[in-house]
Parts: structure tokens; sequence; C-alpha cells
């Protein structure tokens, strides 16, 4: 379907139909499962007016791509990206600390996907990312994240490195990642007004990046593998912020 992404697999569809219906074109269901976990998201797309099909189990297979569908796949809008504008509301709005996920030139839809999935799992309140030299919101992006790029507010800025002073003068904690640092990952803190600052595949942060953030930290490395991919990097340090923060 043009510019619909799939987002296949009961958690991530009832995630897309609960904070997202507006997206949602279409469900389709598999005709032949009978499931009390599909009759209750079949009920979730009927009250949101969504329309509800009984396809084959072929035709879902296909759609989904190899995805473990469970019986169940929607048919969501590709969202548009949000402006700088919508990021100084979002954040005047905030009614706790700042968590925050910026990604200074990621490319890959895959990366950018499997970003913005972990970001919205651990609580992230936006992922903000450059206009240019970086992945936008694609079909595929859509598809990776499963559900969150429905759900958490994407931000492409003209400038990152203003917007980083910007969020700085309000007094958000600026940690970039950099295998060079003398910070372990493990001995920062990072409660608080946060944002976490990730680099690109291959180059990592840029000059004036990294020059931005308030300090710099790097992840353990025990093998002989010198740096992680950069959703990976992003899942760790995520999930330590998360444990920090709970």
């Amino acid at each position: 379907m043009k510019d619909l992404s799939p987002v296949s697999g009961i958690h991530s569809v009832r995630a897309a139909l609960k904070f997202g219906t507006e997206g949602v074109a279409e469900l389709w269901l598999e005709r032949t499962r009978r499931d009390r976990r599909l009759a209750e998201v079949a009920e979730l797309a009927r009250q949101a007016g969504v329309k509800v099909r009984q396809v084959d189990r072929d035709e879902l297979d296909g759609a989904a791509e190899g995805a473990n569908h469970q019986g169940v796949l929607a048919w969501v809008r590709v969202p548009a990206a949000r402006s700088e504008q919508d990021l100084a509301a979002l954040l005047d709005g905030l009614q706790e600390p700042p968590f925050l996920l910026l990604l200074d030139e990621v490319q890959d839809p895959h990366n950018l996907g499997a970003c913005l999935r972990t970001a919205e799992a651990v609580g992230v309140q936006a992922v903000i990312a450059p206009r240019d030299n970086a992945v936008g919101l694609t079909p595929v992006v859509c598809k990776v994240a499963s559900g969150a790029a429905e759900t958490l507010p994407y931000f492409q800025v003209t400038n990152l490195v203003r917007v980083m002073e910007e969020l700085k003068e309000r007094g958000i904690w600026l940690t970039g990642t950099a295998g060079e640092a003398d910070i372990d990952l493990y001995a920062a803190d990072l409660t608080g007004p946060l944002g976490l600052v990730m680099g690109s595949e291959g180059q990592g942060l840029r000059r004036l990046t990294r020059e931005r953030c308030d300090r710099l930290v790097r992840l353990p490395m025990r093998g002989q593998v010198e740096s992680l991919n950069v959703s990976v990097a992003a899942g760790v340090c995520l999930y330590e912020a998360l444990r920090q923060r709970r």
C-alpha cells in the first residue's frame, strides 16, 4: 500500500491502535486463526473506527516480509517529522525531567527504527536529529520501530548544534558517546535533565556536535571490536540511564 507501512505482531499493533489510531489505515487479521488476543486487537480497531479485514495467511506473510506477525498486521500512515517549534512546545509542557535522544546524522533506516523502538521503551520523550544527511521517517523506519515511530515524537531540525545550545540553556545536560572519552558510561550520572547524544554510523559524533556536549562517555569494550552499531550502543546507554532514573 502506497505511503503506508506494515506494523506486525500483537504487541506492536496494539500499541499503534492505542496511541496512534489516527495513523492506522487498516487492520489485517488471519482468516482462520481464533485467538483471544486477536479478538481484543480487533475490538480495539473497531472502537477506533479502523477498518478490519480478514485475509489469508499467505497474504499476511507477504506483507510482513518475514516478521513474526502472530496473525495480525496494521497498515499505518508514515508520520511526518516535527519541527523545532514543536520541540519547544513539548519541552515547555513536560512535567518531569527531560529525557531526550539526539542522533547525529544517523543514515541507516534500520538503525533509526531500532533507536526509536528502544527510546520509546525506556520513556524517552523526544528523539532529535538534523534535517540534512540523516534518514527521516520512512516505511522501513516505521516497520523496524514496530509502532514507536507513531507514538514517540521525532524532530528534524535545521541546525543540531544550535538546538543543543538551546537545550543547554534549559538546563539539560548533554552526554555524548565517544570511544576515547575518559568517563566510563557506568560511572556517569545519567539522572536529571538529560540529552543522550549518539554519533552516526562510521564517523561517530561530528566535531561541533562533540564540542557542544557537556561531557563524553565511553562504553567499556573487552573484546577485539572497536565499536558497536549505533542502535546497539544507544540501547546500552538508554537502559543504563533508565536504571539510574528509576
